[in-house]
């Protein structure tokens, strides 16, 4: 699948939304995704899943990602590569593995998300994994939406990257902040 592909699948599943959103991040944007409408779609998920896989194959023993989102695109990314996942869940505000999860010391591990904004998520989630003994030898995304040059543990892959600006809290521009806002995502804001 080309990324032309994806950016009309995007837009035409409903999975670009336009308006005033507060992203996961806590930063504002004129641009939503709504990795869902992806994640809706197996056939599509796969495909994306399959150009991880591609350009990581070999270097990764576990495929670790966060909850919601992550830990759907780390399932298939292990099932296609035939590795473990592992998932990343928040307990206490901090992401960490949970159920009795382990890493063999020094595994490698690709770390895999939905939307790539701050980096947050994929951090929290490297850091988790290295805090079990774990090493974080890549990060691969649905979708890398940054608008900055983020410092991450590893190269990150994106199977989509779209230009989208996005501003802290107090410097959201009057064109913006004229515009309702909606909260969408899955971290509490």
């Amino acid at each position: 699948m080309s990324s032309v592909d994806l950016g009309k699948l995007l837009e035409e599943s409903g999975a670009v939304l336009r308006g005033h959103f507060v992203l996961t991040s806590g930063r504002h944007s004129d641009v939503y995704f709504e990795k869902f409408r992806v994640l809706e779609q197996p056939e599509v998920l796969s495909a994306l899943c399959a150009e991880i896989v591609d350009r990581f194959r070999g270097e990764f023993d576990i495929v670790a990602g966060p909850t919601t989102g992550g830990i759907i695109i780390a399932y298939e990314v292990a099932k296609q590569s035939g590795t473990r996942a592992l998932y990343i869940e928040t307990e206490d505000g901090i992401k960490r593995a949970r159920r009795g999860a382990t890493i063999d010391a020094g595994a490698r591990v690709l770390v895999v998300d939905d939307v790539l904004t701050t980096g947050l998520s994929v951090q929290e989630t490297a850091t988790a994994v290295e805090a079990m003994g774990g090493r974080v030898v890549g990060i691969g995304v649905l979708i890398d939406r940054s608008d900055t040059t983020l410092q991450l543990p590893a190269e990150v892959f994106a199977a989509y990257r779209v230009q989208a600006r996005s501003f802290p809290p107090d410097e959201v521009p009057d064109w913006l902040a004229g515009i309702p806002v909606a909260k969408p995502g899955t971290r509490a804001q």
